[in-house]
């Protein structure tokens, strides 16, 4: 159904007409309708042995007909509708020989929407002549035909409802889009079915509504790191609204925040340089702390020249544990053979004759010659 004005445009949860049921119609209330189809038949042919079964089967099909478009429609009215027809049916068709038969149909489609079930978890909201008469269920119960319908069957299990907040600006201007749970159940029907029109929309709408306020009451940094006080403060709000209502919110939870791409990319180059200049600050901590620890060894191996030669003996077990190999050099090797101004020599011959070859390569000949003479 199309809105006709401009009004109904702007609202979106505008109320759709929809039709309302008095009862609910079940497996047990249709074996129930059978056995009051077959007391007519039986009734019928007792009274009357010789009567048509061919109209008596056309009476049983419509019966059935007109018992499936009760189920779909489940008012007292099309019950009273489908007597009624069945009556004239018989009046201008058939003869008076079929009262019997249709009497106890009657009493069939009248009597077996009486009887209603409501599954464990249920519970049915009664009105008698428009007004609250009384809650039932879990189990099978009966009301008053006619006079009695079943509001609404209140599922009393506990619910689970995700809604989001689309677009929304945190306190700090920065758009995001927010998703989240809500879980939630109905702990007083008769409140949730005679004080609200549609609790369902009520409490989505309601926390759509709560969490859009909780997100411009907070910065973007917030919304990150403390979700879990976010769904308590949308809890909380929405506690006080639904709680009239017959409806208790037992927890929300925060399942994701959407922040735009570009700032995504920004606060991660951020972490990254937090990141680095924290593992360089460590760094620099561990090399000050090390030699100090340094500074204390000498100290004491300063005193203790045993120590000092255990230490080293256990270098040269650490060397030979892990590299297989290594070279020891006694400590005054250096000086007793000359190593210093031996070495050293040789590299000073070896930079001379680097530094006359590019000579002899211009001319070889004439410097030769020349050094001769």
């Amino acid at each position: 159904m199309k809105p006709k004005n401009i009004t109904s445009q702007l609202i979106k949860n505008i109320a759709i007409p929809h039709v309302e049921t008095d009862f609910r119609s079940h497996a047990f209330a249709l074996f129930i309708l059978v056995l009051f189809l077959a007391a007519g038949i039986g009734t019928q042919l007792y009274l009357y042995p010789g009567i048509d079964i061919l109209h008596i089967v056309y009476v049983a099909a419509g019966v059935l007909v007109a018992s499936a478009i009760i189920i779909v429609l489940p008012q007292w009215s099309m019950v009273i509708k489908f007597i009624a027809g069945g009556w004239l049916i018989m009046f201008a068709w058939l003869d008076m020989s079929f009262i019997p038969l249709f009497s106890v149909i009657s009493a069939g489609l009248l009597i077996f929407p009486c009887f209603q079930l409501a599954q464990h978890w249920e519970k049915a909201v009664i009105l008698r002549f428009g007004r609250f008469k009384r809650l039932k269920g879990p189990g099978l119960f009966f009301i008053l035909p006619l006079i009695e319908k079943v509001a609404q069957f209140v599922d009393t299990r506990i619910r689970s409802t995700d809604f989001s907040a689309e677009t929304t600006l945190t306190k700090d201007t920065v758009p995001v889009h927010v998703d989240a749970i809500a879980f939630w159940m109905i702990w007083d029907a008769k409140k949730a079915i005679l004080e609200v029109e549609n609790f369902m929309d009520a409490v989505i709408l309601s926390a759509q509504t709560a969490l859009r306020d909780a997100i411009g009451k907070h910065d973007l940094a917030t919304l990150l790191s403390e979700r879990d006080r976010l769904g308590k403060e949308i809890q909380q709000i929405l506690e006080q609204k639904t709680n009239p209502w017959g409806i208790t919110i037992l927890s929300i939870e925060i399942r994701d925040i959407i922040i735009p791409k570009e700032l995504e990319d920004a606060m991660s180059r951020v972490a990254q340089a937090e990141r680095e200049r924290q593992s360089r600050v460590i760094l620099g901590t561990a090399e000050v702390e090390i030699s100090k620890k340094f500074e204390q060894a000498a100290q004491k191996y300063k005193d203790n020249p045993t120590a000092l030669h255990l230490r080293a003996m256990n270098m040269i077990y650490e060397g030979l544990r892990k590299n297989g190999s290594i070279i020891l050099l006694p400590s005054d090797a250096v000086g007793t053979m000359s190593l210093g101004s031996v070495l050293g020599t040789a590299a000073f011959d070896k930079t001379q004759k680097l530094e006359k070859k590019p000579q002899q390569d211009g001319k070889p000949e004439a410097s030769g010659q020349k050094g001769e003479e």
